[in-house]
């Protein structure tokens, strides 16, 4: 049996993997609103990085938010739905950092080239790294592997990648 001590540790990690999910959840529903930028600065560290396969890389957190801002003032994405599946969520033993894995499954709506709205469907794995600044959960990088991001009716086979 363990001493209240390890207890009280065990207890605070629960308590950071649920703020950890809460922060993912916020970073999702900032999506799903027009790409909320202002909410995304709020969301990273200061050298926070935001990355992927599909839509670029960018560091600090001034660059993460004019890269959402950029999404929400050209409408890239017109319309996202963004459902996200946990995985899993490893707090280190200092409870100052922590490493987590989501799945992620979007219905959007996004242009085509010739500027037509098109039914999209997104998947990705996020793999992400966090940092406990003040107290609160924030993340240091967001990382997306995107699987695809094709249009409905083309599908995963047929289009990976929109062009």
């Amino acid at each position: 049996m363990g001493s209240i001590e390890d207890l009280e540790k065990r207890i605070a990690r629960i308590e950071d993997g649920e703020a950890i999910k809460r922060l993912k959840a916020r970073y999702a529903q900032a999506s799903d609103t027009d790409y909320d930028w202002r909410t995304f600065g709020t969301l990273f560290t200061d050298d926070g990085v935001w990355e992927s396969n599909a839509f670029g890389t960018y560091h600090g957190r001034e660059a993460v938010t004019g890269f959402m801002k950029n999404v929400a003032d050209t409408g890239m994405i017109k319309f996202a739905h963004h459902s996200m599946i946990p995985q899993w969520i490893d707090v280190a033993d200092d409870g100052q950092t922590a490493h987590g894995r989501w799945y992620l499954i979007e219905f959007a709506t996004m242009p085509d080239a010739a500027g037509s709205d098109r039914a999209v469907i997104i998947t990705c794995i996020y793999e992400d790294d966090f940092r406990k600044v003040d107290g609160q959960w924030l993340f240091t990088k967001v990382g997306a592997n995107f699987q695809f991001v094709t249009d409905w009716d083309k599908g995963w086979v047929e289009q990976q990648f929109r062009g």
